[in-house]
């Protein structure tokens, strides 16, 4: 009998790769992400339209659902941690607009503009107290809303991708909270930021590079305040927002609200 002459390396390798995506597909991480048949249950027909219909009506459906289950409404002292983490973060960005229009981001200025915010502008100092305590209640109410998660095992499937975005935004919070913390320029600001840049500088490879980046050049100047500004008012909040979008979604996806399991 005659042998069957083996396939071209190429045909081998598309043949793996098939093996491999039809395997990924089948796993319980991509059933997570993708769960077949959850997208379209309100009989949406199966169309790159109607697909962006159904993921935009999850994430504005989510603050107002059609119904909630019982445990949802329940008062209990974890009630409604990552709706006030969220409440936060529009308080932030409200009062971060308005002292926008006040500050300077140049180290001959921004002190002398935070205090002449504080000391002649009406309002200055309630609207900048408002703004740095919210900043440090949604560190606490975000860290305590995923310690909830946590205790109650909601992070188990099919739940397990959101509890990885849920890691990211608590991570995106404390990058907001750190890089607002230089914007003052004073004291207190730049030896936190030297100490926080200093330990980044340790990290393994890409240390030294990781922190000329966030400095701007060796130590620090007027472009670490800069760069940290623009991470503070744009990127970070830019980030965050997609992020939270997703986050909103898939607890829609996922049933509602967790409950302890």
């Amino acid at each position: 009998m005659a042998k069957q002459p083996k396939p071209p390396a190429s045909e081998r390798a598309k043949q793996a790769a098939s093996q491999m995506m039809s395997d990924m597909q089948g796993s319980q991480a991509w059933s997570s992400v993708f769960r077949p048949g959850s997208i379209f249950r309100k009989g949406y027909s199966d169309s790159p339209r109607n697909r962006s219909y159904v993921i935009m009506n999850s994430v504005l459906y989510h603050l107002h659902p059609v119904k909630v289950k019982r445990h949802a409404v329940k008062v209990s002292y974890t009630l409604c941690l990552g709706g006030l983490s969220f409440f936060l973060f529009i308080l932030l960005t409200v009062t971060g607009i308005f002292l926008m229009f006040f500050y300077r981001p140049t180290a001959a200025q921004a002190w002398d503009d935070i205090y002449t915010l504080q000391t002649s502008v009406a309002f200055g100092l309630l609207v900048r107290n408002m703004h740095r305590w919210a900043a440090h209640l949604m560190v606490i109410t975000v860290f305590l809303h995923m310690a909830r998660v946590f205790n109650h095992g909601a992070y188990k499937p099919p739940r397990e991708f959101n509890w990885v975005i849920g890691v990211i935004l608590l991570t995106l919070t404390l990058l907001l909270s750190f890089t607002g913390y230089l914007l003052p320029w004073d004291q207190l600001a730049l030896w936190a930021v030297t100490v926080g840049t200093n330990m980044m500088g340790f990290t393994p490879v890409f240390g030294d590079q990781v922190r000329f980046v966030l400095l701007g050049s060796v130590e620090i100047g007027t472009d670490t305040l800069l760069r940290w500004y623009v991470l503070h008012v744009l990127m970070l909040p830019f980030v965050i927002v997609i992020f939270m979008a997703i986050h909103f979604w898939r607890v829609r996806k996922d049933g509602g609200i967790s409950g302890p399991l």
